[in-house]
């Protein structure tokens, strides 16, 4: 039994850290795609101070941090104009609206622990988990989002 049970412990505490960091990976990805479209929506649109894009980019990645809180997420925001276009026969494309502000907020979610090593059974994560998401806004229409 004892035996059993130094085999067996090593692989529990691996099962049980690997469930832990799942749930919490989910619990952030779950918060951040909540806030990521309240802020972008919010602040991207109409931004406190300035009204220039790179304030709103500061604006949206400083509330996303301050809503998720956690030392083992990162964020990360840019902004681009709208890819969506109109083609004509020539093959040009025009915007169908300069004014659309595409959002794309970046989650990096740091696994603990990174690396662990138990009765020379070894553990190890990915560096880091990934999400994103993004978000099309018309800077002069609050609300409106595509």
């Amino acid at each position: 039994m004892t035996v059993e049970l130094a085999v067996m412990l090593p692989v529990m505490v691996a099962i049980g850290l690997l469930v832990f960091n799942i749930v919490k990976y989910a619990e952030a990805c779950a918060a951040f795609d909540r806030v990521a479209l309240d802020a972008a929506v919010t602040h991207g649109v109409s931004p406190a101070g300035e009204q220039s894009g790179t304030n709103a980019v500061e604006e949206v990645e400083s509330t996303i941090r301050s809503a998720l809180d956690s030392k083992q997420c990162e964020v990360e925001v840019s902004a681009s104009g709208a890819s969506g276009s109109k083609r004509r026969r020539e093959g040009l494309a025009f915007p169908i609206s300069p004014l659309l502000t595409t959002y794309t907020c970046r989650l990096r979610f740091h696994p603990w622990p990174c690396q662990v090593s138990i009765a020379g059974v070894g553990f190890s994560v990915p560096v880091s988990l990934t999400h994103e998401r993004s978000i099309t806004v018309d800077r002069f229409r609050p609300g409106v989002v595509i």
